[in-house]
């Protein structure tokens, strides 16, 4: 538990953990309730004829919030390296991989609870302004709202570990965050001017922002390139490799 309690007292002490926790949940809630009042008659003659997934909609800003989990997670590892700190985690911590697990252990926990009141947030403020447009309200009753609920908190704490992978293959905050930024905006939006479907359908499938996303449709499933939770384990694969990766060079390198 040593590891574990210094990790966390890094974490908590660093004034842009916080700031950037407060950011993940007033973005995803901030565009989940801009997408939910975009939803009006103007669009849809009727709720019955729009077809809208409305959880899904409400949950849009996870789209956005994962920027900052990520941004959270390279900085939890980069900073480390560019003040050159890392040295004395390594010689008071000579067991580098549980060093390593209990940082990405840390950085889950304060992310996943960042993510359960982004996500009920997004879907309480969607549910006072959907009913408003004629649309019913999301409830965590409802067993594919519960899993969509779930699966973006999984999202955001899984985007969070993605940034301390690459930070800690890279050892650079900067060069994380742009890869990590890449790799789950810019490879999508390309996949878009892609003249072959076939691979705009591969990308969707196998890259880890199309695919962890699918985890909050709840309408239309056989319609998606890859099933709710196949699609986070795409982005499980990709989180979880790249720490195991990390975790072997962090063992190898010198610092």
């Amino acid at each position: 538990m040593r590891p574990l309690h210094a990790e966390w007292t890094k974490l908590r002490t660093l004034p842009s953990t916080w700031w950037l926790l407060a950011a993940t949940v007033i973005l995803t809630v901030a565009v989940g309730a801009a997408a939910a009042a975009s939803l009006t008659s103007r669009v849809c003659p009727s709720p019955e004829a729009c077809h809208e997934d409305t959880v899904k909609l409400s949950l849009t800003g996870v789209w956005l919030g994962q920027a900052a989990c990520l941004i959270l997670g390279a900085l939890s590892m980069g900073a480390e390296y560019g003040t050159g700190t890392i040295r004395t985690t390594v010689t008071a911590m000579p067991v580098r991989w549980r060093a390593l697990l209990s940082k990405a252990t840390a950085l889950s926990l304060l992310t996943a609870g960042a993510g359960v009141a982004a996500t009920l947030l997004s879907l309480w403020t969607a549910g006072l302004i959907l009913p408003t447009n004629g649309f019913e309200s999301p409830s965590l009753t409802d067993g594919p709202t519960l899993r969509a609920a779930v699966g973006s908190v999984l999202v955001l704490t899984l985007v969070a570990v993605l940034g301390l992978s690459a930070a800690t293959l890279l050892r650079d905050s900067a060069g994380a965050i742009t890869v990590g930024l890449g790799l789950l905006y810019v490879v999508p939006l390309l996949a878009n001017v892609l003249p072959s479907p076939t691979w705009q359908h591969r990308v969707q499938r196998w890259f880890p922002m199309p695919a962890g996303l699918s985890v909050q449709a709840t309408k239309n499933l056989a319609r998606l390139p890859i099933g709710p939770w196949p699609g986070l384990g795409v982005l499980a694969a990709y989180a979880v490799g790249l720490l195991a990766v990390g975790a072997v060079l962090f063992r190898a390198r010198d610092v």
